[in-house]
């Protein structure tokens, strides 16, 4: 990424948090920018709703979203530019651009390690195999990060290493069984997540419930001209356990972390329903977030069987509404 000029058109082939976070950002350098996409949404691993709201909040910062498309060529053009031919469901097309990011996933290096004469096995990826101690095939040997496969972040790394060294240095039991993985995308708004998605929940035949806010409805974004986004936390209905959550909105990680460490303490979602939040802080968008459960008869509640039950005439309208005044007389500005 050492460029000397800002792209004039760049094209972005994947349409994950890498090539939504640098499509962003060359958007407001000033680049024209172009993402394409395989799935029929973006973030594929992220709830469609989800999906769909980063996909507006991008087209409404100017950047072109092409979805449904594979990928067939690219060829430079005569201007010294790249041609990015690409199958979509209206036919083949052509776009073109001045520069292209392949951002479509990383492939590891182990290759060039001879991990065969020390006895580590890998996938058919080249990914290093590792119990959840994170030992490899070779006794005495562990695997650190990246490298191994699962979750590429920072934290995910650091909490790797927490993991051996409690287990090598002070003899300790320690595994990576049912250890939460957040992450942040961080495009403007940010998206922070943590958890299982409606989508997994329901693939495990679990019974939830779903407690989801615009953040218009928040008066911290509003105070501070950035209503862009949603809220959204996925409660087990019968503990009332926060299984998961995506916070899409202005410091949606901060927010996200907060439910987080919730669901690390084992309180139920009441507990932020119920709990004293400074005002005017986004913080206190999760009470109003929460009081949305508490409208929901046990006929709404989600069902694996089914991938969206219908909503009663009238009841989401009103569940719009009675937010909007909560959210008023709760949230309002501070003068």
């Amino acid at each position: 990424m050492e460029l000397g000029d800002v792209p004039e058109h760049l094209v972005i082939l994947g349409g994950g948090y890498v090539g939504l976070e640098f499509g962003q950002m060359f958007c407001r350098f000033g680049s024209m920018v172009t993402i394409v996409q395989r799935s029929g949404q973006l973030l594929p691993r992220e709830d469609a709703d989800i999906a769909e709201a980063v996909t507006d909040i991008l087209r409404e910062d100017g950047i072109q979203v092409v979805l449904n498309a594979t990928a067939r060529r690219v060829t430079p053009t005569a201007e010294g530019g790249v041609a990015l031919a690409i199958d979509t469901p209206g036919g083949a097309q052509t776009v073109t651009g001045s520069h292209l990011l392949v951002a479509t996933g990383r492939t590891p290096n182990s290759d060039r390690l001879n991990l065969e004469a020390a006895g580590v096995a890998t996938d058919a990826h080249g990914y290093i195999k590792v119990n959840d101690r994170l030992e490899t095939s070779a006794p005495g040997v562990y695997a650190l990060g990246d490298v191994k496969g699962g979750p590429q972040f920072t934290h995910i790394t650091y909490d790797d290493y927490r993991i051996v060294c409690n287990n090598l240095l002070k003899g300790k039991e320690v595994t990576i069984t049912d250890r939460l993985v957040p992450y942040c995308v961080f495009i403007d708004p940010q998206l922070g997540r943590v958890g299982l998605t409606e989508r997994e929940a329901l693939a495990q035949g679990r019974r939830i419930r779903v407690a989801k806010m615009p953040m218009s409805h928040v008066a911290r974004a509003l105070e501070v001209d950035e209503p862009r986004g949603l809220m959204k936390a996925i409660v087990d209905a019968s503990t009332g356990q926060i299984l998961g959550c995506a916070i899409l909105g202005i410091e949606g990680g901060e927010i996200m972390a907060i439910l987080q460490v919730a669901m690390m303490g084992g309180l139920p979602y009441t507990a932020l329903r119920d709990g004293v939040f400074a005002h005017p802080t986004l913080a206190e968008a999760l009470n109003n977030l929460f009081l949305n459960l508490d409208d929901l008869r046990d006929d709404m509640l989600h069902d694996s069987a089914v991938d969206e039950l219908p909503v009663p005439e009238g009841i989401r309208d009103v569940l719009n509404r009675v937010t909007e005044v909560l959210s008023r007389g709760r949230n309002s500005p501070k003068t």
